[in-house]
């Protein structure tokens, strides 16, 4: 007899999270939820409880959303430059990388699986990773993390904090995606892209 994991979950919970279906649902949930600019770091179950996340938080959902159906939980991380990282889950169809993320920025959520390597899903973010200055601030990205390597702090479903896995990013190799050169020839966002870039943007009350 086939068991069936549920990682912790409800059977109301798995029911929602088999729902969304694909990546592309996962990220339309994530699309359908408020932004949050809280200093939290809630799991999955939080999240689904909760109807809110911000990045971090949403990667880590978009994870455990793909892990039910059926898909390995990969995590990736971006460094920037007076800006702050952005964490995003990642998966392959057919070859192609693809990307599903929330972002308080338009252009740095989901992307289609038709990126042939890391490097060129990465670089598909770097015209709209901005700072409030206009600054393009993308500089490297690590490899994909297998979330798996977390399941005994029960990463999914617990009520703690995870960032455990914040910490862990923070101690990964990352491989750049311009030079040092490059970077100092960079030039600010205009102000139509960077006024797209913010559109319905959450800001701090």
């Amino acid at each position: 007899m086939t068991t069936v994991k549920n990682w912790g979950f409800t059977p109301a919970e798995l029911r929602k999270l088999r729902s969304l279906r694909n990546p592309y649902g996962i990220q339309r949930a994530l699309d359908a939820m408020p932004y949050h600019l809280a200093d939290t770091a809630w799991s999955p179950r939080r999240v689904l409880h909760e109807n809110t996340s911000h990045c971090y938080e949403g990667a880590l959902f978009a994870a455990a959303a793909l892990r039910v159906n059926g898909y390995p939980p990969l995590i990736l991380d971006f460094e920037a430059e007076h800006d702050t990282d952005h964490v995003l889950a990642v998966y392959k169809v057919d070859g192609g990388w693809g990307a599903i993320a929330k972002s308080n920025y338009t252009g740095c959520r989901y992307r289609e699986p038709v990126y042939r390597t890391l490097r060129e899903l990465a670089l598909s973010y770097f015209e709209v990773y901005f700072n409030l200055r206009g600054e393009r601030t993308l500089r490297s990205f690590s490899r994909p993390v297998h979330m798996k390597r977390f399941d005994h702090f029960n990463w999914m479903t617990t009520e703690k904090p995870v960032w455990f896995v914040a910490e862990y990013l923070l101690t990964i190799s990352h491989t750049p995606l311009i030079t040092a050169q490059q970077a100092q020839r960079l030039h600010r966002l205009d102000s139509r892209s960077f006024r797209a870039g913010c559109l319905d943007k959450a800001e701090k009350r």
